[in-house]
């Protein structure tokens, strides 16, 4: 029997701006990374999410970013790993403390976006990250792009590790996802998508915007909650993910 997490991004609203159906979404997901105030979110929206996922039993992770609202966080910045390691202590400490007030551990942390991204093929910058979540809280599981040395930094530091991919973002032949805004980044046909999904899984292999066949590993699946038909998306990935007997588990169950 295959076992998956399935997660989401949530939080992601500012102020009187609304991005996303969080209620309805945590329905269908095991695990949700709360935006944590720099890339999106407030201290009420970050408050009243992770008061949501409560309720409705599903694992909470951080989402930390860089501080660029307006850019929500996809923009790459110039930061040295002392001010990376910073960023993410700051903002891991807010999602922390909003958990402890509603009584549930913190889960795992994901990074956001750019941070991400730049995260996966830059040791430092990534050993800042894992060395940040470290002093923190060595039981924090850090959740990155299956294959990047992220996961081999957060490995050689003592964190669990869980390996994700993304159900609708493009693959480059290096593993490294689509810069968005190229040919090929977003993956809109719900058909494709999900049959990819499963291959993940099952055959650990994903075909790239080239068209090449690369391994990935898959321990959780990553979402995008804030699409036009995001919450009809998300549906349709956990009915398929259980008619193909992959079963439905939080991180918790599933990192190394």
């Amino acid at each position: 029997m295959f076992k998956v997490d399935l997660n989401c991004d949530l939080g992601e609203s500012f102020g009187v701006y609304t991005l996303g159906t969080d209620e309805e979404l945590v329905g269908y997901i095991t695990s949700a990374n709360v935006a944590c105030g720099y890339h999106a979110a407030d201290p009420c929206v970050m408050s009243k999410t992770v008061s949501i996922c409560k309720k409705a039993n599903i694992a909470v992770g951080g989402h930390p970013g860089f501080p660029d609202l307006l850019g929500f966080g996809r923009r790459n910045m110039d930061v040295t790993p002392s001010e990376m390691k910073a960023y993410v202590q700051y903002q891991t400490g807010a999602i922390l403390a909003f958990c402890m007030s509603y009584g549930i551990k913190l889960q795992h942390i994901k990074p956001h976006g750019a941070m991400y991204n730049m995260a996966a093929k830059d040791i430092e910058l990534a050993r800042a990250i894992c060395t940040g979540i470290k002093e923190i809280d060595p039981d924090i599981i850090l959740l990155g792009l299956s294959g990047s040395c992220m996961l081999t930094q957060a490995s050689e530091l003592g964190l669990r590790v869980a390996k994700e991919v993304f159900a609708d973002r493009g693959y480059e032949d290096d593993g490294s996802l689509v810069k968005r805004g190229k040919a090929g980044a977003l993956i809109t046909d719900d058909e494709k998508v999900i049959l990819r999904v499963i291959r993940m899984i099952k055959e650990k292999k994903v075909t790239t915007v080239n068209g090449k066949d690369i391994n990935i590993e898959a321990d959780s699946i990553c979402v995008h909650g804030d699409g036009a038909h995001a919450l009809d998306f998300v549906k349709k990935i956990n009915a398929s993910l259980k008619k193909s007997n992959i079963s439905l588990a939080p991180l918790s169950e599933i990192a190394h």
